[in-house]
């Protein structure tokens, strides 16, 4: 094995999953360093294409959320850098981060999707937000759920029960994004599904079943110890776990992914699998389903990192 010995682990950010990121870069670097590795955190800022240039790693390991981590933007920039990175590349991120377009890509692999509809803030405006919104009901029926069309940890997401709810929903989604993807709410247990892939291909991790204590896994109830319930491998019989597991697999493959990706999914109360959307970036906290699943199948987070970092270094 090459030796590893200087990765630079960005994060934080500008997107309002700036703490999340840090937490998640924070977690990454120790692992590293456990294992002997030089690490360096860093945010994205004006400084960082100097720091690239004067004194470069070997390695970056974005750990960012939402935009510019998960959109895209600042692997393009890696790239023309020509700097090693661990995740996917710009074209598979953006296809991932884009919602709706993620849906339309497993729909067409033959996955189960919730139906729903994607409008910008705009509609609303021009074309009369209750006579849109009694209709979104009444064709997708009740009840709904509501979040950007982009983004993650939950920010700007709410189930909806009325169409009195959906209003309320709407003007917080708006707040996160232009676009609001807007559907059906799949009743069922939802799971979190990690792949990693450390040079040997992708591999499904054991399937994390998640159970918020106000039965909504929001933001507190992803980022506060003890408001979720977490059981791994999920309490589901084979068949369901490994047709979760297998649409996990799927939208890896299918979105261009590489190193590591989360899918989250619901089991419905047919038994059915049914995709809600695919991470880039992962979170990697002490409270993040990835790094639980990574332990449940008897991996040591610490080698997982630096098998990951190690890879992107042969990459070149």
């Amino acid at each position: 094995m090459a030796d590893l010995d200087r990765v630079l682990v960005l994060a934080g950010g500008l997107s309002p999953e700036h703490e999340v990121s840090v937490h998640s870069g924070r977690g990454v670097a120790e692992a590293l360093r456990r294992l002997g590795v030089e690490v360096q955190v860093a945010d994205v800022d004006s400084t960082l294409l100097d720091r690239l240039a004067q004194d470069p790693p070997q390695v970056v390991f974005p750990v960012l959320h939402g935009s510019a981590g998960e959109d895209g933007a600042i692997r393009e920039v890696l790239e023309l850098t020509g700097m090693p990175y661990v995740g996917a590349r710009p074209g598979a991120c953006r296809l991932a981060y884009a919602k709706p377009a993620a849906k339309a890509l497993m729909a067409e692999r033959g996955v189960r999707v919730p139906r729903g509809a994607t409008l910008p803030k705009s509609a609303f405006h021009d074309l009369g937000a209750p006579a849109l919104m009694d209709r979104l009901a009444n064709r997708l029926g009740l009840p709904l759920f509501v979040k950007p069309d982009r983004g993650g940890s939950a920010f700007g997401a709410a189930p909806v029960t009325s169409v009195q709810d959906l209003s309320a929903a709407l003007v917080a989604c708006f707040a996160y994004g232009d676009a609001a993807l807007v559907e059906e709410q799949v009743q069922g247990t939802e799971l979190a599904v990690g792949v990693l892939d450390t040079g040997d291909g992708p591999v499904a991790l054991p399937p994390v079943e998640i159970v918020p204590d106000g039965g909504v896994y929001d933001y507190a109830a992803r980022y506060t110890a003890g408001r979720t319930e977490f059981f791994c491998p999920a309490r589901l019989d084979a068949d369901a776990l490994a047709a979760a597991t297998e649409v996990a697999m799927t939208a890896h493959r299918a979105l261009g992914l590489r190193d590591l990706s989360r899918t989250d999914v619901i089991v419905g109360e047919d038994g059915q699998v049914v995709f809600l959307e695919t991470n880039v970036a992962p979170g990697l906290t002490e409270t993040s389903t990835f790094p639980m699943a990574a332990a449940s199948a008897g991996l040591d987070f610490s080698v997982v990192c630096r098998d990951l970092a190690h890879q992107a270094f042969l990459r070149g």
